[in-house]
């Protein structure tokens, strides 16, 4: 597994969102963008994590932000995720792993024993520029939100 770094240019990713619409980074071009990946919609970790960053919402678009999430999920399972906790932000739908994929997220993981190839929870802080300025790789999933803010 190869996760991108600070330095590096985001991947010119396309996939679509829970709704169907197609979510590129150039849609983010001269914005501040924080792309939060999760193992699994609607598990207990990643609820916490999302509706941490989604109660700090305002506060991220204060600080001029916007943000993405991403998992290997179906657009009906986004979608269902979304709606019941009131998301303010699109979740991708990135089933063929495209999107995993090019920041280097999916691979090898731990649990109970057992090894198996997953999603890892890694959040990535991009530039107006499309460079990625911070990689958060160890994610409190109660307070994501403090840990992006806290330089």
């Amino acid at each position: 597994m190869k996760t991108l770094k600070v330095g590096d240019s985001a991947p010119n990713f396309s996939a679509k969102d829970e709704q169907g619409n197609i979510i590129s980074l150039t849609d983010y071009k001269g914005k501040k963008l924080v792309v939060f990946f999760y193992p699994k919609a609607s598990t207990p970790g990643c609820t916490v994590e999302a509706c941490n960053l989604n109660d700090n919402y305002e506060r991220f678009q204060n600080q001029g932000y916007e943000i993405l999430g991403v998992s290997a999920d179906s657009a009906k399972r986004q979608s269902n995720f979304k709606n019941k906790y009131k998301f303010q932000y699109p979740l991708l739908a990135d089933e063929d792993k495209t999107v995993i994929e090019a920041f280097g997220v999916w691979g090898p993981k731990k649990f109970m024993g057992r090894v198996y190839d997953g999603i890892h929870r890694v959040t990535f802080v991009i530039n107006e520029e499309g460079i990625i300025v911070r990689v958060i790789d160890k994610v409190k999933t109660k307070a994501h939100a403090e840990q992006i803010f806290s330089n």
